[in-house]
């Protein structure tokens, strides 16, 4: 299983769920630790290895990286490389590029609307959230220029009812 997020402005983020645990990796251009045009030391330096796949797969950008999490299936807790950050707020982009995980409506729904200079209705974002599943309705509060038998497909591969 996959996620991925491309803002369209040169960030990303990857995340693989596999049979060893999960890895994010991810890019953020404007951090301080993309400005070498290398990976910042010690972002990748202790990935373990059953994630080598996911770190070297060309799709998923492996020379643009500025932060790495991940957590095997018998970790406590989730980890990152033995690295020295630069200094200041956000160094590595994380926190604003993984903020729309949080699991709040809102935060998504103030992000979209920023990113699409467009109001969002809440309702139709919370129900998504909530996993209801997905009818004309709610697809039209979300984007009237879409219908719902347009994202047939896309409903059916990741798994989503309507």
């Amino acid at each position: 299983m996959m996620a991925s997020m491309r803002d369209g402005s040169g960030d990303d983020w990857f995340l693989l769920f596999n049979q060893a645990g999960a890895v994010l990796k991810g890019f953020s251009h404007e951090s301080p630790m993309a400005a070498e045009g290398t990976t910042w030391a010690g972002v990748l330096s202790d990935v373990p290895a059953v994630f080598n796949d996911f770190l070297t797969e060309p799709a998923f950008s492996p020379k643009y990286t500025t932060f790495c999490i991940w957590r095997t299936w018998s970790d406590q807790q989730w980890h990152t490389g033995t690295m020295e950050y630069p200094h200041g707020p956000d160094p590595d982009g994380s926190a604003e590029l993984l903020s729309l995980l949080d699991g709040n409506p809102r935060t998504y729904q103030r992000w979209a609307e920023e990113y699409y200079e467009r109001e969002v209705s809440i309702a139709a974002v919370e129900d998504v959230y909530a996993h209801r599943p997905l009818s004309a309705e709610i697809v039209a509060r979300l984007n009237e220029d879409i219908a719902l038998e347009d994202l047939a497909g896309d409903l059916t591969e990741i798994g989503y009812p309507s």
